[in-house]
């Protein structure tokens, strides 16, 4: 909650008058009973509610403003009220006269907000009614960001971020206009109280130090450097800046501690950096754009050695989620700021954002971006730790070939260059596709001879071509049958807790191991369980293992060794010592 203090008062123009969105409360009213109508407002389309109006005047109220109401006690009001989950803004103002009103700026909830005794009441525009919670869902298309906090003005707008903001933006008819203009034809300045006012959006792309902390301070952005793989961090910068500010601080931070590798292709050379900002500042723009404002978190950003953890506040928006995010039709939280930022060219109306981040990574031979959901937060992790250079120029010389390597067919190489093979409901579910209507992909990647298919039935799986597997110098097989993995009532049999096969050497111990990776099999070759155990046996009888090890152990690449240990310390059975790819080492725990 924000509140300002006695310094903070600032001249009022025309009070509004009491109605659906402003209630006009008595000097002598409590700072409990204030927070009721708070909620209520809040349980209904959001406004204000003005304290010692009635007193404004008249004769009885010279010398007597709400000026001793202290913001503090309406804030702590509302806080027990609405168990924390109500951000409200407190401010006093001075009339012309000199009086004082307290003015308590209160956003429409994200959900219906009960007191602790089960009970919720909403504001019906002259009275607080007790609703049942169906009745007092928020409406579906409120737009925070649109919202015009009632003491904003244009002083709350800084002429450099005005011009940051144009500039960074494509050209479009409205760059080319005067700076009251130029907002006004984005919608970021609007008539209100015979005045032009900025609402929220026009503040968090454009406004002041002082009117971020005053009106939203929750926009902040928190970077956190951690130098090893543990919890603690090394260095914090707090930012409270508009968005355009956030996202050049941010770059500089990230890119003071990035790192890439040249992956010579032909006559050209391509960078494969730990984190690609492409990626990084389109996670970041969605994190800005879509995150719930009415909420009082922050965002967080972790930048660790192997991975970018992005912290935002709010879940995904209504329906979507993990699974369906590369299908599901795009939902924008705050529709001002998201089509503010399209105009400009910083966002992507079509809502392609999370498309070019998978694209991307998959591009230079890396995991999708790995998105996690909370009831009120998502979290967004793009990993970085090794890549497969022989896919990055794979990737680099087919798109030439044939012009065009779409998302979805990448999806599919991808997961079988990291697994061997794959069931089409594996890969269905990598596409985030109904299994039907995978069918048509899957026979133009065999026609291209992308991928092929062995099995029948239900026991048909895929695996790379032998084309593929040639130009990524994997051992090349013909597949002959589905992969031998043992079925699910059978893992016992393979559990490396159980049985640990000893460490194969030489060039048969990972001829087997580089089949198991690749999904080819001869004889009796190892199943993935017992590359599992190989590495834990390795960590057993030296004391720890390093992805180089079980590289020469089994014949694997970086990645799919990478994959394998972290597999392993997610299971709880190795422990990660140190940093990056190259340099961590794994003991048994």
């Amino acid at each position: 909650m924000t509140s300002g203090g006695q310094d903070a008062a600032s001249p009022v123009g025309v009070l509004p008058p009491p109605g659906p969105s402003c209630v006009h409360l008595p000097l002598e009213v409590t700072p409990q009973e204030l927070a009721r109508y708070a909620v209520g407002l809040a349980n209904a389309r959001g406004g204000t509610v003005l304290v010692g109006v009635d007193v404004v005047g008249s004769e009885n109220g010279i010398g007597r403003d709400a000026g001793e109401l202290h913001p503090l006690m309406v804030t702590h009001a509302i806080f027990e009220l609405s168990g924390g989950r109500l951000t409200v803004n407190v401010q006093h103002h001075r009339l012309a006269g000199g009086a004082r009103v307290l003015a308590v700026f209160v956003p429409q909830a994200p959900y219906v907000l009960a007191a602790p005794d089960g009970s919720v009441i909403a504001w019906d525009g002259a009275h607080l009614v007790p609703v049942t919670p169906p009745g007092a869902e928020p409406v579906a298309d409120h737009d925070y960001t649109a919202v015009v906090p009632p003491d904003a003005s244009l002083a709350d707008l800084d002429p450099a971020e005005v011009a940051r903001l144009r500039g960074l933006g494509r050209r479009t008819q409205a760059t080319g206009l005067p700076d009251l203009e130029f907002l006004q034809e984005l919608g970021l300045l609007v008539p209100s109280g015979g005045a032009l006012r900025p609402t929220l959006a026009a503040i968090l792309l454009a406004g002041t130090p002082a009117a971020l902390r005053a009106h939203v301070p929750q926009a902040e952005v928190c970077y956190y450097h951690h130098a090893g793989v543990g919890v603690d961090f090394h260095f914090r910068e707090d930012l409270l800046r508009p968005i355009p500010a956030l996202l050049t601080r941010l770059a500089e931070l990230i890119q003071a501690r990035n790192r890439f590798t040249p992956v010579q292709v032909g006559l050209f050379r391509i960078e494969v950096w730990d984190q690609d900002e492409a990626v990084y500042r389109e996670a970041l723009l969605n994190a800005l754009t879509h995150r719930e404002y009415r909420l009082r978190d922050v965002v967080h950003v972790h930048h660790h050695p192997d991975r970018l953890e992005i912290l935002n506040p709010g879940g995904l928006p209504g329906g979507i989620t993990p699974g369906n995010i590369l299908r599901h039709q795009p939902k924008r939280r705050n529709p001002l700021l998201a089509e503010v930022l399209a105009r400009l060219g910083l966002v992507e109306r079509a809502g392609v954002g999370v498309d070019t981040m998978y694209s991307l990574m998959l591009r230079h031979g890396k995991e999708p971006p790995e998105y996690t959901t909370y009831p009120d937060a998502v979290t967004l992790i793009l990993h970085s730790p090794g890549f497969d250079a022989e896919f990055v120029r794979f990737v680099a010389r087919k798109q030439e070939e044939m012009q065009t390597l779409s998302l979805d067919m990448l999806i599919v190489l991808s997961v079988l260059a990291r697994e061997g093979e794959a069931k089409r409901d594996a890969l269905a579910r990598a596409l985030q596709l109904p299994e039907d209507r995978t069918p048509r992909l899957l026979r133009s990647m065999e026609e291209h001879g992308l991928i092929a298919r062995s099995g029948v039935g239900r026991g048909i799986s895929y695996a790379l071509g032998v084309d593929v597997q040639r130009a990524l110098n994997r051992s090349v097989a013909e597949p002959t049958q589905p992969a031998l993995s043992p079925p699910a009532d059978q893992a016992g049999e393979h559990d490396p807790a159980h049985s640990v096969p000893m460490v194969p050497s030489g060039a048969s111990g990972r001829q087997k191991a580089q089949n198991v990776a690749t999904g080819r099999h001869e004889g009796a070759g190892p199943s993935r369980a017992e590359v599992r155990a190989i590495a834990l046996a390795l960590a057993r009888e030296r004391g720890r293992v390093r992805n180089v090890d079980l590289r020469d152990a089994c014949g694997l690449n970086t990645q799919q060794a990478w994959r394998m240990l972290r597999g392993l310390v997610k299971d709880g059975l190795l422990r990660k010592l140190g940093t990056g790819t190259r340099d961590a080492a794994y003991e048994q725990i």
